[in-house]
């Protein structure tokens, strides 16, 4: 039955008490992905955090990674306190459905956010299908 690795996916999305994973020494800015087509973590998603500069307001890349086995991507920023500012997470969906054999509708998506609070933790995880997505502020 499918319905029981799917369940423990989302429990594990959603933040309950099974397998959190996040140390209080990790990083204060993390994302986790959940592929709601299959209902488990999107493994090997390829993602850009940057942040945006105030002179010339340009996009400077701090830092590319993939996702984990369970969705998330450890380390985007050191930890310690962050840098406020205006910051992007852009995933690249297409090619994430690309290697799956699956046509989607967005190549990719871009979360773009602002930090005012350099002493909190953020957390930002999007929901993702061939079709859809949905994002939020996480805790």
């Amino acid at each position: 039955m499918r319905a029981v690795p799917r369940l423990r996916a989302l429990q594990r999305h959603l933040g309950s008490s099974e397998g959190r994973g996040m140390e209080s020494t990790s990083s204060p800015l993390t994302t986790h992905v959940l592929d709601t087509a299959s209902g488990l973590p999107a493994q090997g998603l390829c993602l850009c955090l940057s942040r945006l500069e105030d002179h010339g307001q340009q996009w400077m890349e701090l830092r590319k990674s993939y996702t984990d086995s369970d969705g998330r991507c450890p380390g985007l920023l050191p930890p310690g306190p962050v840098k406020a500012g205006t910051y992007k997470l852009s995933f690249d969906t297409e090619g994430y459905w690309k290697k799956r054999g699956q046509e989607s509708f967005y190549p990719y998506v871009e979360v773009v956010f602002t930090i005012t609070d350099e002493t909190r933790r953020f957390h930002v995880p999007l929901l993702l299908s061939p079709w859809s997505y949905t994002t939020y502020r996480g805790s």
